[in-house]
């Protein structure tokens, strides 16, 4: 699968190959404050940890898995530059009843690109060439309460909040609002 690039956005499907950019992008306490308090990760953590879980769930022909954001030439001062990522994967993977037929979304991006717009642009490129309307009738998204950039995000998508809930997973639970789109409109 191929995410078609936007006016100012390319995409790309990452793979263990880009652990450099993943811990590059989390040395920022600002960019980790809503996903673990603003712990920065160790490459340590993002080879036995994370890239492990990304593999677990990516399939490139479905489209699940981290689709790396890059600025085209000139949207920023420094020319094309990663800028961050979208995360694709089925609702609840980590569970006993991952939800296929509902594919999660989620972003992290650097700070120099919040507040242009590129998350919105970004995502909204990913949910409209993944979700084939034959396989996917919901999209989804989960944060912490507070992270109200986010939860604009998702309202943009066209996402409706649904509850706040304890999300389970592997590493950990935590309490999130979920929000989600209705594809069968």
């Amino acid at each position: 699968m191929k995410i078609p690039d936007t006016t100012r956005l390319s995409f790309t499907f990452m793979t263990h190959n880009d652990a450099g950019q993943l811990f590059e992008l989390d040395q920022d306490v600002e960019v980790m404050r809503y996903i673990n308090g603003g712990k920065k990760t160790s490459m340590e953590e993002i080879h036995s940890r994370f890239i492990p879980r990304l593999e677990s769930y990516a399939n490139e022909s479905e489209g699940w898995g981290l689709w790396k954001v890059c600025t085209r030439l000139d949207e920023l001062e420094n020319g094309s530059s990663f800028i961050g990522w979208v995360l694709v994967r089925p609702m609840n993977f980590f569970s006993d009843a991952p939800q296929y037929h509902n594919l999660e979304l989620g972003w992290r991006f650097k700070r120099l690109a919040w507040g242009k717009g590129y998350a919105t642009e970004a995502a909204k490129a990913v949910m409209e060439t993944v979700c084939a309307p034959e396989k996917i009738n919901t999209v989804s998204a989960i944060a912490i309460e507070d992270n109200t950039s986010s939860i604009n995000v998702m309202k943009k998508l066209g996402m409706i909040f649904v509850k706040k809930a304890i999300h389970h997973d592997p590493l950990g639970e935590m309490e999130l609002v979920f929000y989600q789109k209705s594809l069968n409109n």
